[in-house]
C-alpha cells in the first residue's frame, strides 16, 4: 500500500491589494512595492493526481483563458518542485477555477501556491515552509502571499513578506470585460511617471491601523493603488464602474491590483448584495462577486478527491 495520497486538493484564496504603492522601475526592470496583501473567500481549487506526464486541465468561469502548457503557474510549480526533490513531474495539475482570471486577484498566481503545495503533499516530500515561500518568489511576486492568506505587508518586489493584523472586512468585485496584462499596466505607470519623482513605496501606518481595527469608515479612505491611473489610461470604462460602486453605497471604490477586476469596500453583507445588485444593472462590469477578508492561506481539503 502506498505510504502518500494519489490525489491531493488544496483551496487557495483571490487577494485584494488595500494599499498598493509602487516605486520607480529598477535596472532589473522590476519596481520596488509596498504592498498591502489582502486574502479575500473566492478561492480556486487545485487537485494534483499520479500520472504518466505532467498535465493540465481547468473548469470554471473564463476557464478557455487559462493556458494549460507550461506557462501556467501551476505547471511551473509542479516543475521547479520535482527538479529540487530529483523527481519527474508526472501529475496531472486540475484548477477548478472560481477567481476571476486576468483581474488583479491573484488567480494564476493562487493556482501555482496551490499547485506547490498539493505537490508536496501528494509526492510526501515535507518542505519546509520557509523553503516553499522561496520557491514561490521563484515563480512570481504574488505567489508567496497566496501560500500565506490572511493579511500582510509585500515588499522588495512583493515576494517578501511580513503577515499584519486584519479584522473583518466585505466586500464586492466588479469583474470587467477581458483581462489587463500585469507587465502592460507597469509600463504604463513609467509612462505617466516619466519625467518625476517617484517616491519610495512606504506602507501607510494609519491603513495598517484602520486594516487591524476592523472599521471600514476608518479604512475606507486610506485605500490606494498607484497603479490605478495607469490601468484607467488603458481601460477607461474602468471609470464608469468604480463610479457606479460608489453611487450605489459602497465606502470606497478602487481597481485591484493592476486590474481590471474593481473593488468596493462595504459596511456589511446587506450593503455589499445591495451594491452587487446595482454593479449587475449598471452595465459596467461583466459579473460581480461578493467576498470577505480575510481569508486562511492555502490549505489542502480534508478527503477531496
Amino acid at each position: 500500500m502506498s505510504a502518500h495520497p494519489t490525489t491531493v486538493t488544496v483551496r487557495v484564496p483571490a487577494k485584494v491589494n488595500v494599499q498598493l504603492a509602487v516605486g520607480a522601475a529598477r535596472p532589473d526592470g522590476f519596481h520596488d512595492l509596498a504592498n498591502v496583501f489582502l486574502a479575500v473567500s473566492l478561492f480556486d481549487e487545485v487537485t494534483a493526481t499520479a500520472a504518466d506526464e505532467l498535465k493540465v486541465t481547468c473548469a470554471g468561469p473564463d476557464a478557455d483563458q487559462v493556458p494549460l502548457d507550461r506557462t501556467n503557474l501551476a505547471a511551473r510549480a509542479a516543475e521547479v518542485l520535482a527538479a529540487r526533490a530529483g523527481l519527474t513531474p508526472a501529475v496531472h495539475l486540475h484548477i477548478a477555477k472560481n477567481i476571476p482570471v486576468a483581474g488583479g486577484m491573484a488567480g494564476g498566481s493562487a493556482d501555482g501556491a496551490a499547485a506547490l503545495l498539493a505537490c508536496d503533499t501528494l509526492w510526501g516530500l515535507n518542505t519546509p515552509r520557509t523553503e516553499l515561500l522561496a520557491i514561490c518568489a521563484e515563480l512570481g511576486s504574488d505567489v508567496p502571499f497566496s501560500l500565506l492568506g490572511g493579511a500582510a505587508l509585500g515588499t522588495g518586489r512583493g515576494e517578501l513578506l511580513t503577515p499584519v493584523e486584519a479584522g473583518a472586512f466585505h466586500w464586492v468585485f466588479a469583474v470587467a470585460d477581458g483581462g489587463l496584462s500585469t507587465p502592460a499596466v507597469f509600463r504604463e505607470f513609467d509612462r505617466l511617471t516619466a519625467g518625476t519623482r517617484v517616491p519610495e513605496p512606504e506602507a501607510s501606518p494609519a491603513l495598517l491601523a484602520a486594516l487591524a481595527s476592523g472599521d471600514p469608515d476608518a479604512l475606507a479612505p486610506l485605500l490606494a493603488n498607484d497603479l490605478q491611473a495607469a490601468a484607467l489610461s488603458l481601460r477607461p470604462s474602468l471609470a464608469d464602474t468604480l463610479a457606479a460602486g460608489t453611487a450605489a453605497g459602497a465606502l470606497a471604490a478602487l481597481v485591484s491590483g493592476s486590474g481590471p477586476t474593481t473593488a468596493f469596500l462595504v459596511r456589511d453583507p446587506e450593503s455589499a448584495a445591495k451594491v452587487a445588485a446595482a454593479l449587475d444593472a449598471s452595465g459596467t462590469c461583466r459579473a460581480t462577486r461578493v467576498a470577505s477578508s480575510p481569508a486562511p492561506r492555502a490549505t489542502p481539503v480534508p478527503g477531496a478527491r
